[in-house]
């Protein structure tokens, strides 16, 4: 490499020979790798070693060393040109810290998440959504989802499950239930589900499947196949969270969906044709309950009938005594104040009462004339009259 003008080979003029400096700059650390302004490359590439000891020396500043500099034509260090700390780089370099620790402490918690805090691995508090700090290393940060709501289902698939779905009631009958949880965590207490759980869904599946089987150990076949299905999932929802609030679980549960409730597969014939028959018992039941009533129905009312028309009849005989011994005393009253014209006066009513409706003539004692009366009068017996009289009794006989 010597005679080539320059430590990195930088050739010189066409002629081989020097400028007017030539050999009086050697030594001194230049750009453009050691040649003169304007002067041109002669075309020769770099050592590796010089190139290496170059990233050598840059890393040596960046970690507060010296650089050593370009190196001269026999390998050695040029002049003491080195980068040294000062108030400028660790500026730069405290910025750059304190970037990287606002970025590891700085984060984000959307709308439907909340953070927990944690001090040295300690509860410190929750974060709410937007931007939250926690001074790293000291303060960690744990996000999870609050709103999103999660399903357990407990007696589906019940091959893959063992016999969840399968309980007993308490008239000891055995009955197939498939039914599901919906959950999300606690709004306010997301610590509690962070630490007191360590596998949610295995605890809320065995908390309700323990639930449900208490409620139907106290309940009948019949009303939960039938109308108690509503009441059984509002009391087992309630079951559910108390228990999960006893645990400090943090969890919320949402609904239950009771999807089906029937007899075991393997007696599930046998059990509609009980059921059939039972309605069929109960159908016939309901029409001699009806046939009942309604004949029932009638005799109270006929019943109701003749007291009231004995009653009236009662009151109707009452009122007339009532009345005849008014009628009676009234007499009796004028009959003291005049005896003849009482007596009297009651003869006539009395014939008016009796002689009112016979067919009757009356021939007055001085008709014709004579003391006997009547003697003019041709008697006249009507025989036809009679005749038909007694054919009419004996065709009536």
């Amino acid at each position: 490499m010597a005679g080539n003008g320059g430590p990195w080979g930088g050739g010189g003029n066409s002629g081989g020979g020097r400028g007017p400096d030539d050999g009086s700059d050697r030594g001194v650390n230049r750009p453009n790798g050691g040649r003169r302004p304007g002067q041109q490359g002669g075309g020769n590439i770099p050592e590796i070693d010089d190139l290496v000891r170059k990233g050598q020396d840059q890393l040596r500043v960046l970690m507060g060393g010296r650089g050593g500099g370009p190196r001269g034509p026999n390998g050695t260090g040029g002049g003491g040109g080195g980068f040294e700390f000062n108030r400028t780089t660790i500026g730069i370099a405290a910025v750059v810290a304190l970037g990287a620790w606002l970025y590891a402490s700085a984060y984000t918690v959307r709308p439907e998440e909340r953070s927990v805090e944690l001090f040295l691995g300690e509860f410190s508090s929750v974060g709410q959504p937007g931007l939250n700090f926690a001074p790293w290393p000291l303060v960690t940060a744990e996000v999870l989802p609050v709103t999103t709501e999660r399903t357990i289902e407990v007696g589906a698939n019940r091959g893959n499950r063992g016999e969840q779905g399968l309980m007993l009631t308490g008239d000891e009958n055995v009955i197939d239930i498939d039914f599901q949880v919906v959950w999300n965590v606690d709004l306010l207490e997301p610590q509690e589900f962070l630490f007191n759980l360590r596998d949610p869904d295995a605890t809320i599946r065995a908390v309700a499947e323990s639930a449900m089987r208490e409620i139907v150990a106290r309940s009948q076949l019949a009303p939960i196949l039938n109308r108690d299905r509503g009441i059984i999932a509002d009391e087992l929802l309630e079951l559910i969270q108390s228990t999960l609030d006893s645990y400090d679980a943090g969890v919320n549960i949402l609904r239950v969906n009771f999807d089906r409730a029937d007899p075991p597969q393997e007696v599930i014939d046998a059990f509609r044709n009980v059921q059939a028959a039972e309605q069929q018992r109960d159908r016939l039941q309901s029409e001699a309950d009806a046939y009942a009533n309604r004949v029932l129905a009638g005799a109270r009312g006929e019943a109701a009938q003749l007291l009231e028309e004995a009653e009236g009849y009662r009151a109707q005989v009452v009122n007339e005594a009532e009345g005849e011994a008014s009628r009676f005393s009234a007499v009796l009253t004028e009959y003291a104040n005049a005896p003849e014209v009482t007596r009297k006066r009651l003869y006539l009513e009395t014939m008016e009462q009796v002689l009112g409706d016979v067919d009757k003539i009356i021939v007055d004692n001085g008709l014709g004339g004579g003391e006997g009366g009547g003697q003019g009068i041709v008697p006249y017996l009507p025989l036809n009259e009679l005749r038909g009289g007694r054919t009419t009794q004996g065709g009536t006989n």
